[in-house]
């Protein structure tokens, strides 16, 4: 019977998945930080500050209280075979090689499941070419305000493979509502989102995503 799942001792690469990889929770998180740093501490000077203050505040997504995710179930025998085949496409990734996994929705949910720091807080699911994320995030702990949580239910849509230097959307929706698709373009102390974003794709190794026929798609940059 599948039950959940408890987190097996950590490996090197599990994190770098859920923090670099599931692009809509980072998006997600960045808009929600940029809502509560323009409301509190008043830095519309950077123009994703004010952007993010409101886009949160139209779709409704910071409250005082969490929100329910579901919870992944899966075997052990399931999320082992993840984790092994993640494992390859890493260290092919970090010796230069050429190298390329497709993970569904399932396996989304087993790294999720065996990633400190978002366990419980992302679910997502992948419906044809749009991934879907609910999320539940404590956000208080980033600014040293505890009671707040951005709880969003957010769709993104690439425009075929992208570069994580700066990925084109189609769409990206949070909570029904739709987010301009140049929020890369806005500004945080004097540089744009993109340039953080290409700080994650150099740091682990990723060159594009692709989300298609109900899979993401990673590619190493050697490809």
């Amino acid at each position: 019977m599948n039950t959940w799942v408890e987190a097996p001792p950590r490996r090197k690469g599990q994190g770098c998945f859920a923090r670099g990889c599931l692009i809509g929770s980072i998006f997600a998180i960045v808009l929600a930080i940029a809502c509560f740093a323009g409301m509190y501490w008043g830095l519309y000077r950077h123009s994703a500050l004010f952007y993010g203050s409101y886009w949160l505040a139209k779709t409704h997504s910071i409250a005082e209280a969490p929100t329910p995710v579901p919870e992944f179930s899966g075997s052990d025998q399931q999320v082992q075979r993840v984790l092994e085949r993640w494992q390859e496409f890493e260290q092919k990734t970090r010796a230069g090689q050429p190298a390329e996994i497709e993970l569904s929705a399932d396996d989304i949910n087993a790294l999720i499941a065996t990633t400190e720091g978002v366990r419980r807080k992302v679910f997502a699911s992948i419906e044809g070419d749009q991934l879907h994320l609910q999320t539940s995030v404590p956000i208080g702990e980033f600014l040293g305000r505890p009671g707040y949580y951005f709880n969003g239910d957010v769709m993104v849509e690439l425009r075929g493979a992208q570069s994580l230097d700066s990925p084109q959307f189609s769409r990206i929706t949070i909570n029904g509502e739709q987010v301009p698709t140049d929020l890369l373009s806005w500004k945080y102390r004097s540089r744009q989102l993109h340039e953080y974003l290409a700080e994650q794709r150099d740091t682990y190794d990723v060159g594009t995503i692709e989300v298609r026929d109900g899979k993401v798609i990673l590619r190493s940059r050697s490809n």
